[in-house]
Formats: structure tokens, sequence, C-alpha cells
């Protein structure tokens, strides 16, 4: 006779638990039946974690999956597109839930009603949130992606992510570095903790190559730890040796007034271009000869990736992923963060060897093609379900 334990969760919720067994519905893969799965998200509106699910939505196979796809807060675009393509996106936030307990209880009743077989959750509090209503669900299969570094800076996103991965079958982080953090921050669970790349859809950027004038671009939202300001200091030095460098920024952000400033109190007016959200990204890394970052964080970058796949060499940070995309001196410059001197003379000898441009665009392509194309990361995303459901 099996015993039973109550595990607590928040909010005053137990739930009763046979020692060594969960109670779950009959799985999809003894059903012969498609595997239902669940993305959740903290928000659909803007950014590479949203681009990613649209992709999901996109590319997952419809004849092994049904997928469908919640979020915690706000929507937008991308829940559009996600939509348009077929698949359910439904909002399940605290406004409309009441209370974080009515979020948790509503997530776990959606889980329950629509026999969901494996929630996908996506950073730490989507993961936080949706692995423990998962739990209440009897939901047999819950796996996490990290898309940044780690699994976040502050204490209580730490807390959070250690007792989510108490229930978690597989944590995935986008890039070496971010696997390193999580295991770091949570060493209980290293062996579940893996890394598997962002990819790209190859096909929406067709290489091109960089132009031959002195034009650079950067594609980010303009938040602070992009530090676009480390990048506005160094142009100013850089238009000193080159004074028909030209930099775009592509991109929207609470910080764009304060950058706007920034680039007027520089002297920089007739140097830099503010574009804002734009959706012909593509076309307008045509138009350029390098790439330029100077974020102060980085998972694996979705625009970077995109700069490459195009052709331009890359100027960057050496921070998070960046080092896993860039190969220093081969595919484009590493630079310290934080360090405007560093990131101008990096440019600067660059502009100076225009002849090194090609080659270096040339093997910015191939590397993307190779390692961080959409179709690998879908395929080792699906292998992990079907690992993990037990369908292989």
């Amino acid at each position: 006779m099996s015993s039973t334990k109550q595990i607590p969760l928040p909010f005053g919720t137990t739930r009763s638990i046979a020692a060594g067994r969960t109670p779950v519905p009959e799985a999809a893969s003894s059903r012969g039946e498609r595997l239902r799965v669940c993305h959740v998200s903290m928000c659909l509106a803007t950014g590479g974690l949203e681009r990613l699910l649209v992709e999901f939505a996109k590319r997952t196979d419809r004849q092994r999956y049904d997928v469908q796809f919640i979020t915690l807060g706000e929507i937008g675009a991308p829940a559009e597109e996600i939509r348009a393509l077929g698949h359910s996106v439904t909002p399940i936030t605290r406004a409309s839930a009441g209370s974080r307990g009515g979020q948790l209880r509503a997530l776990a009743r959606h889980f329950r009603e629509h026999r969901i077989d494996l929630v996908h959750t996506h950073n730490t509090y989507a993961h936080f949130y949706a692995t423990l209503a998962a739990k209440l669900a009897g939901v047999r299969t819950i796996i996490n992606t990290q898309h940044g570094r780690g699994c976040g800076n502050h204490w209580k996103q730490r807390l959070h992510f250690l007792l989510a991965n108490r229930f978690t079958d597989r944590i995935l982080a986008v890039s070496e570095d971010s696997a390193r953090l999580c295991r770091q921050q949570d060493p209980w669970s290293r062996r579940r903790i893996h890394t598997l790349w962002n990819g790209i859809d190859l096909r929406q950027f067709a290489f091109h190559g960089p132009v031959s004038a002195p034009r650079a671009i950067s594609v980010a939202r303009l938040s602070p730890e992009k530090d676009f300001p480390t990048l506005l200091h160094a142009v100013q030095g850089v238009v000193k040796q080159f004074p028909d460098f030209h930099l775009t920024l592509v991109g929207e952000g609470r910080e764009r007034p304060r950058l706007e400033q920034l680039t007027s109190q520089l002297g920089l007016n007739a140097h830099v271009e503010f574009l804002g959200e734009r959706h012909d990204v593509s076309a307008l890394l045509r138009q350029s000869a390098m790439f330029v970052s100077s974020s102060s964080t980085e998972g694996i970058s979705l625009t970077l990736l995109e700069a490459m796949a195009v052709g331009l060499p890359i100027i960057t940070t050496a921070v998070g992923g960046n080092p896993e995309v860039v190969q220093d001196g081969v595919t484009g410059h590493l630079v310290p963060a934080g360090q405007p001197a560093r990131l101008q003379a990096a440019i600067c000898a660059h502009l100076a060897q225009p002849d090194t441009w090609q080659a270096m665009g040339n093997l910015a392509r191939t590397r993307v093609e190779t390692q961080f194309n959409i179709e690998r990361m879908m395929r080792e995303y699906e292998e992990t379900y079907e690992q993990l459901c037990g369908k292989t």
C-alpha cells in the first residue's frame, strides 16, 4: 500500500502525492495521439524570446505535436502572429485572475482541461508559476528554457529557480555561459541543465556581405542592459579618425530620449540615426558594413546571428554567449564591456582594414549556417520532447 505525502505549494495550497509516484493523466504517447505541448512565457509583446516562440509556432511538427501558448502578461504582435498560424494564445494575467494564487489556479485548470502532456516554460517567472501549476494539474513532463544569462540576479529569482527545478525534467540554457551560471545557481540540478543554442531562419537573411562604405548598424531594444551610451562615446572617438562613419540604431525602448539627448551632447547628430522599431531589418543589414553592439549582458543574441547570416563582420562585447558566436579575429572582434575606448579602438582598427571585411563576412555566414540555424534548434527541441515523454 503506497503512502502519501503532502507537498506544500505557495499561497496555502498543498497536493497529495503518492510516495515515488505522481498521479497523472494518461500520456499522449500511450494514447497514440499527438503530444499536447504548452509554452508559457511572461509576455508575448516584443523581443528575442517572443520571436523564438513565433518560430516554435511556425515549425513544430503538427503531425506529432498539438502546440498552444500562454502568456502571463503583456501581449502584442508576436501573439497575433501565433494566432494567425492557427495556435491558441491564452493570457492568464495576475490582474485577470485577481491574485497570484488565482493565476496559479487558472494555469492549473487550463493544463488539466486541455490535458497537457508537456509544459515548456521560458525564463524564471513563467518557470516558477507554470511549474507549480503543472504539478497541481498532474502534467507529466516539464522543461524550461533560460534565454538570458542564468536565472536572474535577484534573490527571489534564484529562489524561484531552485524551487521550480525540483519538479523540472530538463533545463535548457541558450549558451554555455548561461548553462554555467544556471549550474552555479542550482548545483543540485546540474545534471539536468544542458545547452541548446538559439537558431535563426536563414531564408529570411540572405547572404549579401558588407558594403564598402563605413556604415555600422546596431539592432536592439533601447534598454539599459544594451549600454548604448558606451557605443555613442566610442563613436565620438571614431568620427575623429573616420569623419564619414555613420551608425544606424534600430530598435525602440525607454532609453531612447536619453540616448537621443546624449547623441546631441556628443555632437553626433550627423553620424547617428535612430530608426525606431522596423520590420525590414534584413534590408537594413544589407546596407551596412559591420554590426556593432555594446551590450553588458547577452544570452545568444538573435540580431547578432542575423547580421552574421547577411555576411557582416561583428564588433561586440565579450559577454554572455557572444564569445560562443563570434570568433575573435575571424568573424569579428570582441572587446570588454563598458569600455568606450576599447570599443572605439576595435571599430577604428576594423575600418582601417577594409580588405578583410568580405572574408570575415563569408566566415560569419558559414558559422551561422553550420551552428545556429533554426532547423537544428527545432530538431534538438523536438528530440528533447520525445526523449522526456518516452517516445524514443
